[in-house]
């Protein structure tokens, strides 16, 4: 569940983004008292995600909206499937259709192709399916709900959740042993250290120094096996760079614990959503 104070806060800041200035089409044409039902019907095949999401910006611009939310979040939608029903005065319907579809086709988007990359792991696999930090700014919160919501998982959430040593601080700290040691003493008890290397006699040296997971970034399917051979369950092994729906059974087969997909959230084709009003 998304907190209700996050979500209203970002619903409420995409709203005014259109409703600054109010509705001058709506104003100049509709009757204020006009009734009238809309659904929000699949244009292509989706895995639906962001209904609570839909229905909340209707209830932000009119409380006596009411939605009926057809298709939960998770489920498979078809061509034609009607996703959300939607029913109240027909200026608070227009007001916030637009709001309303660019969340729901964002999200529904991102758990689409989420859906589509786990699908593609080998039958059987643990292989994990992440997404990383390459998301919309202020939407974070929402996208991440939306790669669960398509059955993948989530990274850190942000820089303070987990220690991830990359090469620009493998360079400012002086090496992966000094990086490492320092993050063994700083960071909580809690919290596992995970470093990217680029090389197997960096990850060598990762092992040796103690980081629970170890990065694998931009290795070829050789150079991940070997990888995986050589931690030999030490340390959780994670595939990085490269990925893509092509490739990501074959990372997973090598035996990696996790692929992380920037893509996942940075490149995810909104959903075809539209919704059709009509008048009662």
């Amino acid at each position: 569940m998304l907190p209700a104070a996050l979500l209203d806060d970002v619903i409420d800041r995409a709203l005014a983004e259109d409703l600054a200035s109010g509705d001058l089409t709506t104003a100049s044409t509709v009757d204020p008292a006009t009734r009238a039902r809309a659904v929000a019907v699949a244009k292509a095949p989706l895995v639906v995600c962001g209904g609570a999401v839909f229905a909340r910006v209707f209830e932000r611009v009119d409380p006596s909206v009411r939605v009926v939310l057809d298709r939960a979040d998770g489920a498979r939608a078809a061509r034609g499937d009607v996703l959300f029903t939607v029913t109240g005065s027909a200026h608070a319907l227009l007001a916030a259709e637009r709001t309303a579809l660019n969340f729901v086709q964002r999200m529904s988007g991102v758990a689409t192709l989420a859906r589509a990359y786990v699908d593609r792991l080998p039958p059987g696999s643990r292989t994990r399916v992440t997404d990383t930090r390459k998301t919309t700014p202020g939407l974070r919160a929402l996208e991440r709900h939306a790669v669960r919501t398509g059955g993948a998982h989530n990274h850190r959430n942000d820089l303070g959740s987990a220690v991830l040593i990359k090469d620009n601080h493998i360079v400012a700290a002086g090496g992966i042993e000094a990086a490492v040691a320092r993050a063994r003493a700083h960071a909580p008890h809690t919290s596992r250290i995970e470093i990217e290397v680029d090389t197997l006699e960096q990850l060598d040296v990762a092992l040796a120094s103690g980081a629970d997971v170890i990065m694998l970034d931009n290795f070829d399917l050789a150079a991940l096996a070997e990888g995986v051979r050589r931690v030999g369950g030490r340390a959780l092994v994670e595939a990085s760079g490269g990925v893509n729906l092509d490739t990501v059974g074959a990372i997973a087969a090598t035996g990696v614990d996790l692929v992380s997909v920037g893509a996942l959230t940075h490149s995810a084709p909104a959903a075809d959503i539209s919704l059709d009003l009509e008048l009662g």
